[in-house]
């Protein structure tokens, strides 16, 4: 008897505290339901960017992130998963140009073609040489800057490396010098790809990971080849692979072609498209420059008249496009936001939609186990409910990786209001941005 009393007083108390919880619950959502339902009666010229107020097509670009399509990407951790957030410098940089290619293909040298002279810390040689990213940019005279001092410098687009640790940080330097093709422009040299048994050698920091990075910040993508190295390394894969959803920026470069006969250049031209076929895994032909871009005259003994007259106009075509990289930067800029800005409203549907997946109560480490696993079946309902374009989609296996690292159901779940802003600036201010300055190089 005793017993069944206090097992009947525990069951009342917990009746009571549950009802306590239950109704603390309601209180909350009818105050969240009020908070919302008084947003919506605001003025919504409040959350519109004025067009008086803005200066420019990239100042209005950078107050449409402030407003509109920051908010989202801090909500739903955009910035873990995929690109970190602007900032006012990632705006108002120059634009960037970035080499790639295995050692010795003629990288730093190519730079110095451009310059005309090397850059403060350059070295030049048969062997790897540069074994660092080296941003070398426009300054009053010549210097080297450390790695850690610039990605905390406020006025440089580089905060964002510090996500990849001091381990990359001493692997990075900015190269100062005064030059007027500088003023326009940034170029970013990178240590030589590794191949054979190089490759066995880690590196102390994730090399893909921090080209993928610079790929979103250039302008153009450079890929140097040299016709005595064809092959593919595991890790040149790796790195070209790194750069799909940035095609439209690779260029190929098949440097020192003086150094082969004109029979001999038509069947390293061939190799070189197979094998970028192979890797790339797209029908389109990458545009090619076919050229010896070194500070010395072309070897007519090789290439005879007719190399040369190829490789000078190769060499024009390919300095024309430099040229014209300041001109179309705002296109580009723009070309970004808006590709950012869809990455973004995909990754919030994603996000809010594995949230939705997990149970209220129990078996929430299985469930998120689960999730994980399915990865690709959950992409495949996200893309059916929202409608949203397959290819637009993240990488599944570099999602799953980070996605681990999370507890699922902490994440937040979907926000109309974010999503409907994002859209709505993705159809109307943009384009009316576009429309106020008729020229986008205003």
């Amino acid at each position: 008897m005793f017993v069944y009393m206090v097992l009947s007083r525990h069951v009342s108390k917990t009746i009571s505290r549950s009802s306590t919880l239950l109704s603390a619950s309601l209180r909350s959502q009818h105050l969240s339901t009020f908070s919302d339902h008084f947003q919506s009666l605001l003025p919504q010229s409040q959350s519109e960017v004025s067009p008086s107020s803005v200066t420019s097509i990239i100042d209005g670009l950078k107050k449409l992130y402030i407003q509109k399509l920051k908010p989202l990407e801090v909500t739903y951790r955009f910035n873990d998963f995929v690109f970190p957030l602007l900032t006012n410098s990632d705006f108002e940089a120059k634009p960037m140009v970035m080499l790639l290619g295995q050692y010795s293909t003629g990288k730093t040298t190519f730079i110095k073609h451009l310059l005309k002279s090397n850059y403060p810390g350059a070295h030049i040689g048969p062997e790897p040489t540069t074994d660092r990213f080296v941003a070398i940019m426009s300054g009053p005279d010549e210097r080297t800057i450390p790695g850690n001092t610039v990605a905390v410098q406020a006025d440089m687009p580089f905060s964002g490396l510090t996500s990849f640790g001091t381990a990359f940080l001493s692997k990075f330097e900015c190269a100062q010098m005064p030059h007027p093709l500088l003023d326009q422009i940034t170029l970013v040299d990178s240590p030589g790809v590794l191949s054979g048994e190089k490759q066995r050698t880690q590196r102390s920091y994730d090399f893909t990971g921090v080209t993928s990075w610079f790929a979103a910040k250039c302008d153009l993508i450079l890929l140097l080849f040299d016709p005595h190295k064809l092959d593919i390394s595991d890790e040149f894969k790796r790195v070209i692979s790194s750069l799909r959803g940035h095609d439209d920026k690779v260029r190929v470069v098949l440097n020192k072609a003086d150094q082969v006969d004109t029979q001999q250049l038509m069947r390293v031209y061939g190799a070189l498209m197979w094998s970028l076929g192979k890797v790339l895994n797209t029908p389109e032909v990458t545009r090619v420059y076919i050229g010896s871009f070194i500070d010395k005259p072309v070897n007519d003994a090789a290439g005879g008249p007719i190399g040369r007259e190829l490789f000078e106009k190769e060499q024009d075509d390919l300095l024309s496009d430099l040229k014209d990289i300041p001109k179309m930067a705002c296109d580009r800029r723009i070309n970004e936001f808006v590709k950012r800005a869809r990455a973004a409203k995909i990754h919030a549907c994603i996000i809010s939609h594995l949230k939705n997946e997990m149970p209220v109560l129990m078996g929430k480490a299985k469930a998120q186990e689960r999730l994980i696993d399915n990865l690709a079946s959950e992409f495949v309902k996200v893309q059916r409910e929202f409608h949203l374009p397959p290819g637009d989609f993240p990488d599944i296996e570099h999602f799953r990786e980070i996605l681990s690292g999370f507890n699922i159901d902490n994440f937040e779940r979907l926000k109309p209001k974010m999503i409907q802003a994002v859209d709505d600036m993705l159809a109307y201010d943009i384009p009316n941005l576009l429309k106020n300055f008729k020229s986008t190089y205003d």
